[in-house]
């Protein structure tokens, strides 16, 4: 993997709950400057896609929680696919996994899904979840025809780890988000299976990159 590659396969974030649009269009440029993605909040994604319109833009559906009602999430999607996200990251209602509720969490992505004609990735949340929600919910993911499944929010504590992306790459291709803040800390999660990594300190991990690979 050389820098270019790698660096297209970062998802430059800015998610907090004091996010600015001024974050946001720091975070879009850094991005078309370092040849990465960006991950924004949905309010924002009109004016980054007018800002940069050959970017890909990821957004966040359902977020923090997942706990949103389906049809909220469900035009959630629909408002960010129409406004130019390229992408969505999705959260899973951790509450109806634990209860068993595993139809339901399944139904409500599969809407998810079928309501946008782009790639949808599934929050897991793993450090909510035992390892056999885990299994179960990446396997939710899959029968929901996902395209990813993703780590963390990074809201919960704790973040990805090279055990949750083994157990979830058996399943889907992988987002790794949640506490990668280094160069090896990524090679770390694209060597454990990971496709995709999401974090605020892309700018960090791609300067990270050696210079001889």
């Amino acid at each position: 993997m050389n820098r270019s590659e790698f660096a297209a396969r970062i998802d430059h974030t800015v998610l907090g709950p004091e996010t600015r649009p001024s974050d946001v269009e720091r975070v879009v440029d850094e991005a078309e400057a370092h040849g990465m993605n960006a991950c924004i909040p949905p309010c924002y994604v009109a004016a980054a896609r007018e800002q940069a319109p050959d970017l890909t833009i990821a957004t966040v559906v359902g977020f923090p929680h997942g706990q949103h009602a389906t049809i909220a999430k469900r035009e959630e999607a629909a408002t960010a696919w129409r406004d130019g996200a390229d992408e969505l990251d999705v959260v899973i209602n951790v509450g109806r996994l634990h209860a068993g509720e595993d139809g339901e969490v399944r139904d409500e992505l599969a809407e998810i899904v079928a309501a946008v004609p782009i790639p949808v990735k599934v929050i897991i949340e793993t450090a909510l979840l035992s390892r056999e929600e885990k299994h179960r919910a990446c396997k939710l993911a899959r029968d929901a025809d996902a395209a990813f499944v993703k780590t963390s929010t990074g809201f919960a504590d704790g973040g990805a780890t090279v055990e949750d992306v083994e157990l979830m790459a058996e399943y889907l291709p992988v987002k790794a988000s949640g506490g990668v803040g280094s160069y090896e800390e990524a090679m770390a999660m694209f060597d454990a299976g990971a496709e995709r990594i999401g974090a605020s300190s892309g700018v960090a991990l791609v300067e990270g990159f050696p210079a001889d690979e």
